[in-house]
């Protein structure tokens, strides 16, 4: 047992650096993230998934699509982001495999219901990580399980992301509470989601505050970007 307390008093101490935390993750889990588009949130996973700077490169090549494409009235759902011309999508970024993804996860999830937010959480809810290559969205090419995952968050799942932030400031977490680092992907979201509920803690926001307390600059994440993060 003083392990699980002293893992505890480890995670209070990050958690203390990320006020505001808990209101970020509640609009992700609402699927409410980007006004509720899920067409942006889509996007914004297809982009994602190429590993580039999220706040710098991804989010204000998000909003110009956003300008260009859904406040123009181009693309108003999923069923017309699966069904638009990739030339003209790559015109606002350029890389042709995100756009292929999001086009295929658009295309899938539009099967499911004509509404997108009720399609990616009926999907969310039913997708599991122990056979997620076999799912449809786990089968697109490009698609690994970080992206599985997010989209899974931003569908109302209350999970983590196994990406590389979040395993390095889990882990450590974990060796300096005197336990093993877990480096199996599947076996540490699960000992993750454990970690979470025994601290008193959500999954998402051990999630969510591993990027949140990185440093850019001489400045926290979650303070730099707080204007970003609140219209996200």
């Amino acid at each position: 047992m003083m392990k699980v307390i002293s893992l505890k008093e480890i995670i209070d101490n990050y958690m203390k650096k990320v006020p505001r935390l808990k209101e970020y993750c509640e609009k992700c889990l609402r699927t409410e993230r980007y006004g509720g588009n899920v067409v942006l949130m889509i996007v914004d996973a297809a982009f994602t998934s190429i590993g580039l700077n999220y706040f710098t490169v991804i989010i204000p090549k998000v909003e110009e699509f956003n300008k260009k494409f859904i406040e123009s009235g181009k693309i108003r759902n999923l069923k017309d982001l699966a069904n638009a011309n990739i030339d003209e999508l790559r015109k606002v970024w350029k890389n042709k495999r995100s756009w292929i993804i999001a086009k295929e996860i658009s295309s899938y999830l539009s099967s499911i219901n004509e509404n997108d937010k009720i399609a990616l959480r009926t999907w969310a809810k039913n997708a599991k990580i122990e056979n997620w290559e076999e799912d449809p969205i786990g089968r697109i090419k490009g698609v690994g399980l970080v992206t599985f995952q997010y989209l899974r968050m931003m569908g109302g799942i209350d999970t983590i992301m196994p990406d590389k932030i979040v395993k390095r400031v889990i882990n450590e977490i974990l060796i300096k509470a005197g336990l093993k680092p877990i480096n199996n992907d599947i076996e540490f979201i699960r000992k993750t989601e454990e970690i979470a509920l025994s601290c008193g803690y959500r999954p998402i926001e051990l999630c969510f505050m591993t990027w949140f307390i990185q440093y850019e600059g001489k400045a926290m994440r979650i303070e730099k970007y707080s204007k970003i993060l609140s219209k996200i």
